[in-house]
């Protein structure tokens, strides 16, 4: 059995700091496709939530893969080791009453589940930002899909390394036809009830 340092007895437990904050925390995970539109509507949903009250954090490939994971590469085992160390931080985040918003690509459904297993089914809301491949590739903001056709990029998710769509989302948010604002507001609408004080 894991030995338990005793200070952590003696430490403010979650529901303390739920209750100070005023809400409930969860982990919002995005999952989707390079060019989706997940970062964007997680900074989008983490102003929302803010201006309305709520204490929040965003994770995704940008502050995690130049700190925690920046010796992490793209193979599976690099992303499944991604997923894994920032499910670890995300229940970190949980046990702080703080609403962590992920967005990650997590193309298997293995890693997801990996990363729901270790968050907790009850607090992990998975969100799909389901836009479709050529939308993706035509909005391309970082140029990677045509480094990836080129084949300067391997193992790209959506071209030569597969994505498995979650087969049931809490939220899915299809994209192709609607606005930031309004993915945000949709999100926002699915998810308050998850977060706000019981």
């Amino acid at each position: 059995m894991e030995n338990i340092h005793p200070i952590f007895s003696t430490l403010l437990g979650r529901k303390e700091k739920e209750s100070f904050l005023n809400q409930r925390s969860k982990v919002l995970w995005f999952t989707g496709l390079s060019g989706s539109g997940k970062s964007t509507i997680a900074a989008g949903l983490e102003k929302l939530l803010f201006s309305k009250g709520h204490f929040v954090q965003v994770l995704d490939g940008d502050n995690t893969r130049t700190g925690i994971n920046n010796n992490l590469g793209f193979s599976l085992d690099d992303r499944k080791e991604n997923i894994r160390r920032v499910s670890e931080a995300s229940k970190l985040f949980l046990d702080a009453g703080i609403i962590c918003i992920n967005s990650f690509v997590s193309p298997t459904k293995e890693i997801r589940n990996m990363a729901r297993q270790i968050i907790g089914d009850k607090d992990f809301i998975e969100i799909f930002v389901n836009t479709p491949l050529e939308i993706c590739e035509q909005r391309d903001v970082k140029g990677l899909y045509k480094k990836a056709r080129a084949g300067k990029i391997k193992s790209f998710t959506g071209i030569d390394s597969p994505f498995e769509a979650p087969a049931s989302p809490a939220v899915e948010v299809m994209t192709a036809d609607q606005t930031v604002e309004d993915s945000v507001q949709f999100v926002y609408d699915k998810i308050i009830k998850l977060i706000s004080p019981e």
